[in-house]
């Protein structure tokens, strides 16, 4: 697929997250791997985030840490663990001047030709919980996130470009009255949801990328329109291509890719 991306000559590739099953940073390795020899580990070529699949270890939780120190704290040591993991191994694609103490959040502003192009990537994943998140699949901004985002020089640092959220979880996903998959949205929730909605109008955002929920589709909520990038592992031959013009005006289409 990166030999597609690259066949198609692709401005930026984004990826929302799960990029392993395992969160083993080894396997980010891999990735990583991957994408250099397709000369695309680079900051103008590709931004990544973390998903529930990359930073907790499901079974661990469950069957080693839950029974050998049920702390919560530790539970989010872990997690926090894991993302200061992932900022190493992915800074150059998170910092474009290499600065050690860069990672999620973060802001990235980029430029092409006279258009300006901006991404405000956050970490949505939640720690385990037996109670809580017994699937390790809930998640939410964290406070600290969101006021790091109110800081107004990072509203200062976007003016005038096309603002792009970045998170992992999706604002939406049944949203049915059937218990079943009521019962299946908490599992999923992105708890305070509206409050990271609120927060990307105010940094200017009509546009949001997610997954989490492995279906390709798209949605607005008051205003901003939410993209979910489907999965590789359902449907590895397709993806979400999005063009943007110079005047702010943009398009996306679901591609199938035909080998």
């Amino acid at each position: 697929m990166f030999e597609e991306f690259v066949r198609r000559g692709y401005d930026h590739l984004v990826m929302t997250g799960d990029l392993i099953d395992t969160a083993s940073p080894a396997d980010w390795e891999i990735l990583r791997e991957a994408l250099d020899r397709n000369g695309l580990f680079d900051w103008n070529k590709t931004t990544v985030i973390p998903g529930n699949h990359d930073l907790i270890n499901l079974e661990q939780e469950m069957r080693v840490y839950n029974a050998l120190n049920p702390i919560d704290g530790s539970r989010r040591k872990r997690v926090e663990g894991r993302i200061r993991e992932f900022n190493a191994i992915f800074r150059p694609l998170i910092s474009g001047d290499g600065e050690a103490g860069a990672g999620l959040p973060f802001i990235k502003v980029m430029r092409f030709g006279d258009m300006s192009i901006s991404f405000v990537a956050v970490n949505t994943v939640d720690p385990w919980s037996p109670t809580d998140n017994p699937l390790g699949a809930r998640g939410s901004v964290w406070p600290q996130t969101l006021q790091a985002l109110s800081d107004p020089q990072v509203a200062q640092a976007l003016d005038g470009s096309f603002v792009i959220g970045l998170c992992h979880h999706a604002y939406k996903v049944y949203g049915t009255g059937a218990m079943i998959d009521q019962a299946f949205d908490w599992t999923m929730q992105f708890r305070n949801r509206d409050d990271y909605l609120r927060m990307m109008k105010k940094l200017g955002s009509n546009l949001v990328l997610h997954g989490h929920f492995h279906r390709f589709q798209v949605y607005s909520v008051g205003g901003v329109t939410f993209i979910n990038g489907g999965s590789f592992r359902y449907f590895p031959k397709r993806y979400g291509e999005l063009v943007i013009g110079a005047d702010g005006e943009w398009s996306h289409r679901f591609v199938n890719v035909v080998w």
